[in-house]
């Protein structure tokens, strides 16, 4: 497993990294068995931005044994309400939530300590002078975060941090379908000579970022790099194509400044098919031709199941029932195990009161009234 330097911070960290995101569905020593046979492949890397006490007492048992190895990027400000993941600042639930993330994971240090989720840069510039920042400075100064990152999907806040001169790192959103825009008229914007020649094509602000974070020696960690398993599928993906595993991973890894891609596995098959990168031929990782005759698409409005768009009052886990609806309609009729799926969640896009919140949250400003709406047409329920 080859390394990279992750920005100022020094770390050396593993290209192939651990997505924990979908660990709460896992039965948990089948989830703890992942994590450390991913370590035993050499992924040294895992980001932990989720709430829930299941999916963090699975890392803590996946990583007690060698605990020193790892890099844990652990997020301040995902928290845990009435059962549900929670984004906020107030400290009433930041403190809490961070000390259980501690314990849960038996450690009494995190080595990347995440401003979670930061997409509005009204957000931004509020969060600078609150006790929220005067918290993860506190732990910063405390050593009980040894480097502070931030996470985010919108390129003109991920600029702010890369400049803040205290942000060390970013864990942000990159795939072909989110960096690469339709070619515009202003010649000047596509072929700007204040960009490498292999941005060109690249919305100017996503490689605006890139070159901010290689000037201020930030490192990127990567998010959604196969764009909720759209890209890997022909009839999803916004291209018209499917792109392989290897070729999204080669993608994210060849952005300026990038380090690492937290790839999100159900599957010790699916660690073996990132690991394969590290020996992957020059065809095997050859994206650019895939893409360079398809046509480029924002992927705005498009649902990655990131689960951002959380809490639902109602208690809709919407990443999943999004997630069944676009497996159903990808076929002509219902499969029957999507829609026994679908029937064993616990709450129903039906019972879907279309307050709209969660569309607020959205960070790729998904419909989501109008989907729920759609599903609870589909299923019937």
């Amino acid at each position: 497993m080859n390394k990279r330097r992750l920005g100022k911070t020094g770390l050396m960290v593993s290209e192939i990294g651990f997505g924990g995101e979908w660990l709460e569905r896992h039965p948990e020593e089948e989830g703890i068995q992942l994590i450390k046979y991913a370590s035993s492949k050499g992924i040294n890397i895992l980001d932990c931005w989720m709430a829930d006490p299941k999916s963090r007492n699975i890392i803590g048992e996946g990583i007690k044994d060698n605990r020193s190895e790892w890099f844990i990027q652990g997020h301040i400000g995902s928290t845990w309400k009435d059962g549900q993941y929670y984004r906020t600042r107030d400290m009433a639930y930041v403190r809490p939530a961070f000390e259980d993330l501690l314990e849960r994971l038996r450690t009494d240090y995190i080595d990347l300590g995440m401003i979670h989720y930061v997409d509005s840069e009204k957000e931004w510039d509020r969060i600078q002078s609150s006790d929220y920042m005067e918290y993860i400075m506190e732990l910063k100064s405390s050593g009980v975060i040894r480097h502070i990152g931030m996470s985010s999907h919108n390129p003109k806040v991920a600029i702010k941090a890369a400049l803040s001169g205290f942000v060390e790192m970013i864990l942000f959103s990159i795939n072909p379908a989110f960096d690469m825009l339709p070619a515009g008229e202003d010649i000047n914007v596509m072929f700007a000579e204040e960009y490498d020649k292999s941005l060109k094509g690249i919305n100017p602000d996503r490689a605006l970022l890139y070159k901010t974070c290689v000037e201020k020696d930030v490192g990127i960690t990567v998010m959604k790099g196969f764009a909720g398993g759209r890209l890997l599928d022909e009839k999803r993906s916004p291209f018209g194509v499917s792109l392989s595993v290897i070729r999204c991973i080669h993608y994210a890894l060849t952005r300026p400044a990038v380090s690492s891609i937290m790839c999100g596995f159900d599957t010790k098959d699916q660690v073996d098919e990132a690991v394969k990168y590290e020996t992957a031929s020059e065809d095997e990782k050859d994206y650019a031709s895939v893409i360079a005759t398809a046509p480029l698409h924002s992927y705005m409005g498009q649902c990655t199941y990131c689960g951002h768009c959380k809490p639902c009052p109602v208690g809709i886990d919407i990443a999943m029932v999004n997630k069944y609806y676009d497996l159903a309609t990808m076929q002509p009729e219902v499969p029957a195990t999507i829609r026994s799926h679908y029937e064993l969640l616990e709450h129903h896009a039906s019972e879907c009161i279309s307050c709209k919140g969660c569309e607020s949250r959205c960070p790729f400003r998904v419909d989501i009234s109008e989907r729920m709406k759609k599903t609870a047409e589909l299923f019937g329920v």
